[in-house]
């Protein structure tokens, strides 16, 4: 398996609504950067993981377990954000399956 994809992970940070201007203010914080393997989550493995059909659903496999609390992903510098949907611990890495931020 190859870990050929960049999965930065960042915090909200100091974002906060600014009621003068009627807009957010302040910039995400990235927290841990990793190399990991990145493939589409099937319709079907979809409905027998999640009990729904995601779209935009990715499985997120990395070596090691991120430790923090994290807010967003995104892969390989893409404007998309990704929110994690669940983890999973098989024997021999990490996998995240993440759904597509949309709001």
């Amino acid at each position: 398996m190859r870990y050929n994809n960049v999965i930065k992970f960042y915090s909200k940070g100091d974002k906060r609504y600014n009621f003068q201007t009627s807009k957010t203010e302040g910039t995400p914080k990235l927290l841990y950067e990793a190399m990991g393997n990145v493939t589409d989550l099937g319709v079907d493995r979809s409905k027998d993981l999640l009990d729904s059909i995601v779209q935009g659903a990715k499985v997120i496999r990395l070596i090691e377990p991120v430790n923090i609390k994290w807010s967003y992903l995104t892969i390989d510098d893409s404007p998309k954000k990704y929110r994690m949907k669940t983890a999973i611990k098989p024997s021999k890495y990490y996998s995240l399956i993440v759904g597509e931020d949309v709001g």
